[in-house]
């Protein structure tokens, strides 16, 4: 086992891309490759307060629609909380950190989805002061078919009742994102689970060796 500085990798992707499964795969390297379980968040969430705001923002109201600028904001308000409150901690003690979702989701659902890429690069710039994954793996799967499996999951949620548009305009940015950060790597999510999990098996047993070296 090997004892270095604390790591912060996250798992991104659209609804019904198999996130779950994938960050329950990461957790069992990570534990593997350093003698410890990392701190496991999600986002928004993650911290009490947190965890009320990810409420604001996924029911649906009908009679005081959450408008998407207010939905940005508080989604980075649960951030904030989230990266100060228990992330940058754990780091600090030198644990690694295993994120569901982060700023990425932000860029691609409100920046690319809402329309909205000015205000978020400028909230984002003010709340995480150049704060970043060490690694991201983003699952891609076309809107379409991750939301078929979303839906046999059982009742979507407000943000998974968009319109399609909505969730093509997120991947688009997410690819394009991934393109110019080569500390994001993209996994093919249509595949089966089993050749998505011996992608990202293979990609993180490449990558940690490189993590470690990195203090």
């Amino acid at each position: 086992m090997i004892n270095q500085t604390g790591k912060f990798i996250v798992i991104e992707g659209l609804e019904g891309a198999g996130k779950s499964s994938a960050i329950a795969l990461v957790n069992d390297l990570i534990e593997q490759h350093t003698g410890q379980a990392p701190v496991c968040t999600r986002e928004p969430g993650g911290t009490p307060l947190a965890e009320k705001i990810r409420d604001l923002v996924k029911i649906a109201d009908a009679s005081d629609p959450l408008s998407d600028e207010a939905e940005c904001l508080l989604i980075y308000a649960a951030r904030t909380q989230l990266i100060s409150n228990v992330i940058k901690p754990a780091l600090a003690k030198g644990q690694w950190v295993l994120g569901d979702r982060h700023n990425l989701s932000s860029l691609a659902y409100q920046g690319g989805g809402r329309g909205l890429m000015p205000l978020v690069k400028a909230v984002s710039d003010a709340c995480l002061a150049g704060f970043t994954p060490d690694l991201t793996l983003y699952l891609d799967i076309d809107p379409k078919l991750g939301l078929t499996r979303a839906k046999s999951r059982g009742q979507l949620d407000r943000i998974e009742q968009q319109a399609i548009d909505f969730f093509e305009r997120a991947r688009q940015t997410y690819l394009q994102l991934a393109q110019q950060d080569d500390s994001i790597i993209v996994i093919d999510a249509s595949q089966s689970l089993e050749l998505v999990h011996q992608a990202i098996r293979s990609q993180l047993l490449h990558r940690l060796p490189l993590l470690f070296a990195n203090k």
